[in-house]
């Protein structure tokens, strides 16, 4: 989903990660992952976390396992490898300016010998049925899974994605449409002024309120977003029925450049298990069409991108 991939994007911001969307989607339809791309790849290993996430739901309930699990794939392969992928931390960690010592930390979470059992508070809550709504439930969640850092690296990622995973854990979302970090990347020192006021002064209304208004706020711009999107889909449909002889893929391509707005021949040959010549004929189809045009200016290796698509859901030309 595109919207998976705003959620990646904006969360990785946050931690000060140098990717955008079109970035992010070119990287996906590159066959060659080039180095330039580094800080893509972290944002594509979020991408991924979120897919076991959903994956995961069907199995295991939130959980110490669970959240080792998502651990252990989004610092696979990149920076931050060094904080044990998968593992709770063995160590104290604080949080402050960068170079700052424990004494002149901003916040120290709970100390090693303590670890387990705060997380098995949350993990209690987590899957308990209080008497608070879900969406307060989220935000009291996310404020306490950050406040126990249980792992050297990755805790803010992690416990973003816990908020989309958590929502379809309790039935209120059905796929992780919910980009609430964008929304988080926009106010980034109220995020972070907020959750360290809870533990500093008890703030929790304020911290709560700000919570529920990046739902509201990103809720409706997705639903804005679809809404645009499914306009786009029927123009291009009427241009397919339109034009005369356009190969049978040319509609399922049109499909997929909605998920992906970037897209490679042979990738989609090899994830189709189709003819490299059919894919290319829709290719050509939907070029003839303005619907897509190649970016790369290469004989081989060539990439073709939806420029009005990229735009509807990255607010990024291309």
């Amino acid at each position: 989903s595109p919207y998976i991939r705003r959620e990646a994007v904006s969360s990785s911001k946050i931690e000060g990660t140098q990717s955008s969307m079109s970035d992010l989607f070119i990287y996906e339809a590159s066959a060659r992952k080039v180095s330039r791309f580094s800080d893509t790849q972290e944002v594509h290993n979020y991408v991924s976390t979120m897919a076991e996430g959903v994956k995961l739901l069907q199995e295991l309930p939130i959980s110490t396992r669970f959240i080792c699990n998502l651990h252990k794939t989004l610092l696979e392969g990149v920076r931050g490898e060094h904080g044990t992928p998968g593992e709770l931390r063995q160590s104290q960690n604080w949080i402050g300016p960068p170079g700052c010592m424990l004494n002149d930390a901003a916040y120290v979470p709970p100390p090693l010998e303590e670890l387990g059992n705060v997380l098995g508070e949350w993990e209690k809550y987590v899957n308990s049925a209080p008497n608070e709504q879900m969406l307060l439930q989220a935000a009291l969640m996310h404020y306490q899974f950050e406040a126990i850092h249980p792992f050297i690296d990755g805790n803010g990622r992690i416990g973003r994605l816990l908020v989309t995973l958590f929502l379809m854990q309790k039935g209120l979302l059905s796929h992780p449409l919910l980009y609430l970090s964008e929304f988080f990347e926009k106010h980034r020192q109220d995020y972070y002024r907020l959750l360290l006021a809870v533990s500093q002064k008890g703030a929790w209304e304020e911290w709560c309120k700000f919570f529920f208004r990046g739902v509201i706020q990103m809720s409706e711009d997705a639903l804005e977003n679809s809404i645009l999107l499914l306009e786009l889909h029927d123009i291009y449909c009427e241009k397919l029925h339109d034009a005369k002889r356009v190969p049978e893929i040319t509609h399922r391509l049109l499909d997929e450049i909605f998920m992906s707005p970037v897209i490679s021949i042979s990738n989609l040959s090899r994830k189709w298990e189709t003819a490299y010549t059919s894919v290319k004929a829709g290719v050509v189809a939907l070029e003839k069409l303005g619907i897509l045009k190649e970016i790369t200016g290469r004989g081989r290796g060539r990439m073709y991108a939806s420029p009005e698509v990229m735009f509807f859901l990255t607010g990024e030309s291309i």
